[in-house]
């Protein structure tokens, strides 16, 4: 696009939010070139709407234009949905930061995009209630981000992901039109899910500007434990001893070696760096409930193989073991300048076998490799840190991935379980999808975006 062009752009975005809510300058460009998987894509221009007919004049101003528009929430994708891979516009959905209502009635709440998840968790959690959603990224990603990816977290286990939770959406077109899908009801089948169909989709079919989410009532206690395991393996063996037990954990988070000694350098607490693995475990409910739930939790642990077993007795104890687990992320960079991240999900009794499997891979290759995530759903994080710019390094590690997706197909699994596709899994969508479902999925992209202009290069690489 020409400069001309480019500024008789700008210009008519300035006249829709006022010239303060857009930015070209250079440290802010740069600013918005970056998500979570550090790469690096600078848009043309920042615009920072503030509520939802803004947005659709926006849209449509693009629309005509054929200008391409980004949107965003606080950029803690790992997969570089937020990258404006081809330049354009990022909508910056910050300003849409209200919570609108809390029903205590019919546990349902309405929320901007924009609202921070961790603020709206503790919002919730005042009024006697629970949104169980908890992507590790709690404390700074939005709400509208964890839409666009079907965000989970620990919970998920228990209590499902993001899409279990959302009701109704306000979303804006490409084309500027407003739709509302869903209803505030517990129950509705009148037309197509649109709903569903929006979250996960990535920013790539509309720009959400409201959300509502069913809510749970608090429970009443939550119970944790962590379990030490020498051997690796036996921990995989005793996740799927605990999804096959009448105990329902709301958390069965796992760490290997490497995570641990890596976090353990990174938060100080006292983690057992020598160990093979760790499972952090967790139930909730009643006190006799979660206490009788807990303790058979550590009597198959124990039964598994358990090196050691022990249950948190105070609230700072739990508080240290979480504050571990989800500063794993940040930590591995004490290992290599640059991160692969990838999240396959297996059927949960495949675990064991996924498990030994990267471990051989990781003495196949002799890469830097770490492991860790939701192992109570199946969803594994694997992590290859390195430099980038060791080129046969950094081949090798293409290689393992290949190799990582196309194991996680042969045993009943998926590439992705919160992270989604972006543009780092985009290259290898046809290892689990078929032709005809793709075509399927890209004639839908087209019906709802027929220019291409929203979130141009994501899943689907290049229509």
């Amino acid at each position: 696009m020409s400069m001309d062009t480019l500024s008789t752009f700008i210009s008519k975005i300035e006249a829709i939010v006022g010239r303060q809510h857009v930015t070209t300058a250079e440290e802010d460009l740069l600013c918005y070139a970056y998500d979570a998987t550090n790469r690096h894509h600078r848009p043309d221009a920042v615009v920072f709407p503030g509520n939802t007919g803004e947005v659709s004049a926006i849209m449509r101003a693009a629309n005509e234009c054929r200008f391409f528009v980004v949107p965003r929430g606080a950029g803690t994708g790992m997969s570089g949905g937020a990258l404006a891979i081809e330049g354009g516009l990022t909508m910056v959905m910050t300003r849409f930061n209200r919570i609108l209502s809390i029903d205590r009635d019919n546990l349902v709440a309405e929320v901007e995009p924009g609202v921070i998840t961790g603020h709206f968790q503790e919002a919730v959690e005042r009024e006697g209630l629970f949104y169980p959603p908890d992507p590790s990224s709690a404390a700074y990603s939005t709400l509208g981000g964890n839409v666009g990816e079907c965000a989970g977290g620990p919970r998920a286990v228990k209590y499902g992901v993001t899409r279990d939770y959302v009701l109704a959406l306000e979303v804006v077109l490409p084309t500027g039109e407003v739709i509302a899908t869903g209803s505030r009801t517990a129950k509705g089948v009148v037309g197509y899910d649109l709903t569903r169909l929006i979250v996960g989709s990535e920013g790539t079919l509309g720009v959400v500007t409201k959300i509502v989410l069913r809510l749970l009532p608090l429970p009443g206690v939550v119970r944790t434990l962590r379990a030490i395991f020498v051997r690796i393996q036996d921990a995989g063996r005793a996740v799927s001893e605990i999804v096959r037990s009448g105990v329902t954990p709301r958390s069965v988070e796992y760490m290997d070696q490497a995570a641990i000694r890596c976090v353990e350098d990174y938060v100080h607490i006292g983690l057992p760096v020598n160990a093979g693995a760790m499972l952090l475990l967790e139930v909730d409910g009643t006190p006799s409930a979660a206490d009788a739930g807990l303790q058979e939790l550590a009597a198959i642990c124990e039964k598994g193989g358990a090196q050691k077993v022990q249950i948190a007795e105070s609230e700072q104890e739990v508080l240290d073991l979480w504050r571990a687990r989800r500063a794993i992320s940040p930590a591995l960079f004490r290992l290599g300048p640059d991160k692969i991240s990838e999240d396959i999900v297996v059927p949960r009794s495949r675990i064991p076998e996924m498990v030994e499997w990267i471990d051989d891979l990781r003495k196949r290759t002799g890469l830097t490799m770490v492991t860790f995530g939701h192992a109570g759903d199946g969803n594994i994080h694997f992590n290859i840190m390195l430099d980038r710019g060791d080129k046969e390094a950094f081949k090798k590690a293409e290689g393992a991935v290949e190799a990582l997706f196309r194991h996680t197909i042969a045993l009943g699994g998926t590439l992705s379980g919160e992270h989604g596709v972006g543009i780092t899994k985009a290259s290898y969508l046809d290892i689990e999808l078929g032709g005809s479902e793709l075509a399927l999925m890209k004639r839908i992209k087209a019906t709802f975006d027929p220019h291409g202009i929203l979130n141009p290069g994501k899943i689907f690489g290049n229509l």
